[in-house]
């Protein structure tokens, strides 16, 4: 039998609000799928028709996520990894070996590597950066859906002079990271 590899990316570690979300991705070699690559590099639509395609063919996938109060209290880093952990951990086999996006791996026991530039070289790397874009638009726009005022499906969280601009018209809402300089800034401004 061929040796389970997981691929594990992030995305969302710079937006302020929303969690940050991870997924591991265990692809089956028999059963390829075309146009795999980094996430940034694919357009939003193709990244929705690869994300439903990776979850039909791929052998195991799990997302992981680490939630705004777990980022303020831990920081961006220590949740990104804790976030890679849950989607690891929440696969239904163990993993053979791990490969993880960047250049740091969580603490856990599994044999794997940190690879600088995954998403573009490994494809089951670029099938978890893929499908953790697609969850954490998902997100996005759900938020866009109860909160059209900030513009989420816009900007998806990131720091952008719209996003500033909603931020200081209509305030900070529960999903924000407070932790976050100019989230913090607001906060501190109206007390």
């Amino acid at each position: 039998m061929d040796k389970l590899i997981a691929g594990v990316d992030e995305v969302g570690r710079g937006p302020l609000v929303g969690d940050v979300v991870t997924a591991a991705v265990i692809l089956d070699p028999s059963n390829p799928i075309e146009g795999l690559n980094d996430s940034k590099k694919l357009s939003e639509k193709k990244r929705i028709v690869l994300a439903q395609e990776i979850r039909e063919k791929a052998l195991y996938w799990n997302i992981g996520r680490a939630n705004p109060a777990e980022i303020d209290k831990l920081n961006i880093l220590h949740a990104t990894m804790l976030a890679m952990v849950r989607a690891v951990k929440g696969l239904p086999v163990t993993p053979d070996f791990v490969r993880v996006d960047g250049n740091r791996l969580p603490a856990w026991n599994y044999s794997s590597e940190a690879v600088v530039k995954g998403d573009s070289l490994h494809q089951e790397i670029s099938a978890a950066s893929i499908i953790a874009k697609v969850e954490r638009d998902n997100d996005m726009l759900a938020l866009h859906e109860a909160f059209p005022q900030y513009n989420f499906a816009g900007h998806k969280g990131y720091p952008t002079k719209a996003h500033f601009a909603a931020l200081a018209e209509f305030g900070v809402l529960d999903c924000y990271r407070k932790s976050f300089k100019p989230v913090k800034a607001l906060l501190t401004d109206d007390n």
